[in-house]
C-alpha cells in the first residue's frame, strides 16, 4: 500500500437476523376448574438469535366481566428469572407458569403478549 498504485477492493456480506421467541407448547389451554381454584400451566420460551442482553415481559389481557367489571384472571411467574442472555453470554431456555384465577364464571380465548425491552 506504501505508495503503491493497486487499488484493493473488499467486499463484505451478512445476515442480520431479528430476535425472536418460540414456545413450546405452541398454545396454551388451561384445565376448566370451579369457581376461586387456580388452574395452572407450565410452558417453555425458546429464544433465538439474541445478541444483547434482554428481559422478557407479559403483557396480560385485561377482561370484561356481563357487569361491566374489568379484571385480569391471569397471572405468570419466571421461577428462573426473565433474562434472556445467561452470564456467559449465551441464550438460554425460560420456564413460565401461567396461572387463571376467577371469583366469576367467565371463559376466554386471546392472546398473551410476550415482548424483550426491545418490543420485538
Amino acid at each position: 500500500l506504501n505508495d503503491n498504485p493497486s487499488r484493493y477492493k473488499l467486499t463484505l456480506s451478512g445476515t442480520l437476523k431479528s430476535p425472536k421467541i418460540s414456545f413450546h407448547p405452541p398454545f396454551l389451554m388451561l384445565m376448566p376448574v370451579p369457581l376461586d381454584v387456580e388452574t395452572e400451566a407450565v410452558i417453555t420460551i425458546i429464544p433465538q438469535d439474541y445478541i444483547r442482553q434482554s428481559r422478557i415481559i407479559v403483557k396480560l389481557p385485561e377482561l370484561e366481566l356481563a357487569d361491566g367489571t374489568r379484571t385480569c384472571p391471569f397471572s405468570v411467574q419466571f421461577p428462573e428469572g426473565q433474562d434472556i442472555l445467561s452470564s456467559d453470554g449465551t441464550t438460554h431456555e425460560l420456564i413460565c407458569r401461567v396461572s387463571f384465577r376467577s371469583s366469576k364464571p367467565m371463559s376466554f380465548l386471546g392472546e398473551m403478549l410476550f415482548i424483550d425491552q426491545e418490543e420485538n
